[in-house]
């Protein structure tokens, strides 16, 4: 039987070591859905609801399965629909490859049905590499060479297919002029500094007496050097929020998370050190790194086009974390850790503290759910071995300040693109990527509405190949876009507008139930531990639909009194909700400032 293009690329994308592909059929991609079935379905089609949903899904995949995601897509408005998932990876830098369908060769330039200029349309999203095959001889490099820089330059790629040559008869390059062949191997490499770069860097570091380091995504892979470094320099150690699962929080000097999301240690760290090191972190927000000039700074990154642009480093290193690092931890003094104790002491009671603040704040009453007593008490039960996703909005700040990352656990949400609707997908990309893990998606009742519900869709279809069972949606229901709310309150000096903010209350847990998944209303705040170990016990996914406050504010660490008593006086200007706005902040805000440590979590 003669070898079709689309038999070809499918061989191929086996041959890379890929097990699925996220996606939704259509007629500008039949050819290779008929090759997915000569093919008895491998590389797995998973099926999404959606083709956006199939990017997410793709991306997810590939955050924390650490490798490479692909989804499909057909012509015309499936390819329309990748586009904000693919946003997803370029901005996150995640390898995600698109393979998406066409109209005819005959037909192109002639205004035919579905038909859309797709390179102009990827240009900016797949700019790294995006090609039309045209003729069988193509293939393999266009498809290797998508692979190869998607790993390479951590982007998505994209590979456009004509539907008449998806079933053309695959030939290979000949040895010939104008034939580019090509080759499945791709050998792993480090990129290093040079040796007089180290030496600086540490120059700069050992210069100083009281270090902060702060660490992103691309840390992920040296958590016992940036563990080795941090102790022999006796610095506190904040995280980037797509960094939150680089390194354990159960480390005394982990401030946990930086910035409007973040902690009150994190944010005293960046103000008070006087030397800082960037590891593997694109962290864009200025305002919560030291004053330019006040301390002197190294930064890490593998990608030499993002060092040097988010603060004034003195020493920008190229090259991988991990490797880096080894060769920069000998050249550091080892007498630091007695000149830095005072400090490091410093550092470990502040987290103390803190999470003594977030122990009190989740304990406040609140109508009907505290929705930080939700994050907390999961905390406590989550394995860990556990797989977290948070989506976009309030729910992210609880995610934040709430999940103590420990053992193997990984988290991860959408952190530059900062989408709505990517949590559940991604979970469901996570459960592919590790069927024996248990996964959690953290949501709010504007993103569940948005996307998850109907992805709920998908776990249903395919719970029965996940191994490990546990697959738990917690919906934080408020019945608002919260995070808009808040940032109109507390930047924009207005009140809420209900016309725009206002969100109907779902049934969830009974839209759960109707699709033969476990569904659980949570209305007091005695069952909401309870409701989580439930999911933990369950056989199957399962939806929390948690009934929360949408009054109780997520503060931000640098947030003063003065500050308070301004978003207070926005609120009083009108808001529908205001005298609960003004109680539930003042009485979070009040927490900071009142004696104790962490204890017992509860609802009070």
């Amino acid at each position: 039987m003669s070898v079709k293009v689309a038999d070809h690329i499918l061989e191929r994308l086996r041959a890379w070591g890929v097990e699925q592909v996220f996606g939704y059929p259509g007629d500008g991609i039949n050819g290779l859905l008929a090759a997915w079935g000569r093919a008895e379905d491998r590389p797995r089609f998973v099926q999404s609801r959606h083709e956006e949903m199939s990017a997410f899904e793709a991306v997810g995949y590939a955050k924390f399965g650490r490798r490479l995601g692909v989804c499909v897509a057909t012509s015309g408005p499936g390819a329309v629909h990748l586009l904000n998932g693919l946003y997803d990876a370029k901005l996150d830098h995640v390898p995600v490859l698109a393979v998406v369908g066409q109209t005819d060769r005959s037909a192109m330039g002639g205004s035919y049905q579905q038909e859309v200029d797709l390179h102009t349309l990827f240009k900016d999203v797949a700019s790294d590499f995006v090609e039309t095959v045209t003729v069988p001889e193509q293939l393999p490099n266009v498809l290797d060479r998508a692979i190869r820089t998607a790993y390479a330059r951590r982007c998505p790629t994209a590979v456009i297919v004509p539907g008449d040559v998806q079933e053309l008869e695959y030939s290979p390059p000949p040895h010939a002029f104008k034939m580019v062949p090509s080759s499945l191997d791709r050998s792993a490499w480090t990129a290093m500094p040079s040796p007089t770069a180290l030496e600086r860097a540490a120059e700069v570091l050992n210069s100083g007496d009281r270090a902060a380091i702060l660490i992103g995504q691309g840390a992920a892979g040296a958590r016992a050097e940036v563990e080795e470094i941090a102790e022999l320099l006796g610095a506190g150690v904040a995280k980037a929020l797509l960094g939150k699962d680089a390194l354990s929080d159960e480390l005394p000097y982990v401030t946990g998370a930086i910035g409007l999301l973040g902690t009150r240690p994190s944010y005293e760290l960046m103000r008070d050190c006087d030397t800082l090191l960037t590891i593997g972190s694109s962290f864009p927000y200025t305002q919560f790194l030291p004053e330019f000039g006040a301390v002197r700074a190294v930064q890490i990154d593998i990608d030499p086009h993002m060092v040097g642009m988010r603060y004034p480093y003195e020493v920008n290193l190229v090259g991988d974390a991990r490797a880096t690092l080894r060769e920069l931890i000998p050249l550091i003094d080892k007498d630091r850790r007695g000149v830095s104790r005072e400090w490091h002491d410093e550092i470990s009671a502040n987290v103390v503290r803190w999470n003594g603040v977030m122990d009190r704040r989740a304990a406040l009453s609140a109508d009907p759910v505290n929705p930080e007593y939700v994050a907390r008490a999961l905390d406590a039960l989550l394995p860990e071995d556990a797989i977290v996703t948070a989506d976009s909005g309030s729910v992210a700040n609880w995610f934040a300040r709430h999940l103590t990352m420990r053992g193997d656990m990984r988290a991860s949400l959408s952190g530059t693109l900062a989408t709505m609707g990517c949590g559940v997908p991604y979970a469901i990309g996570a459960k592919f990527a590790h069927p024996n893990r248990p996964v959690f998606a953290l949501v709010g009742d504007g993103a569940m509405q948005m996307n998850g519900m109907a992805e709920l869709i998908t776990a249903a279809k395919y719970r029965h190949r996940w191994e490990d069972p546990r697959f738990v949606v917690g919906v934080w229901n408020n019945g608002d876009l919260n995070q808009v709310t808040w940032e109109m309150r507390a930047m924009g000096g207005a009140p809420s507008f209900l016309p725009s903010q206002s969100l109907p209350d779902v049934p969830y847990a009974e839209f759960a139930r109707s699709i033969g998944l476990t569904g659980i209303r949570v209305e007091r705040p005695e069952d909401v531990e309870a409701a989580w170990r439930a999911g933990l016990d369950a056989e199957g996914p399962v939806v929390l639909d948690f009934r929360t406050d949408p009054a109780v504010p997520p503060i931000p660490p640098h947030a003063t009194w003065e500050q308070m008593e301004a978003t207070a006086a926005s609120v009083l200007k009108g808001d529908a909700d205001r005298a609960a706005v003004v109680k539930q902040g003042l009485k979070a805000k009040v927490q900071e400032f009142l004696p104790g440590t962490r204890k017992g979590k509860g609802a009070s």
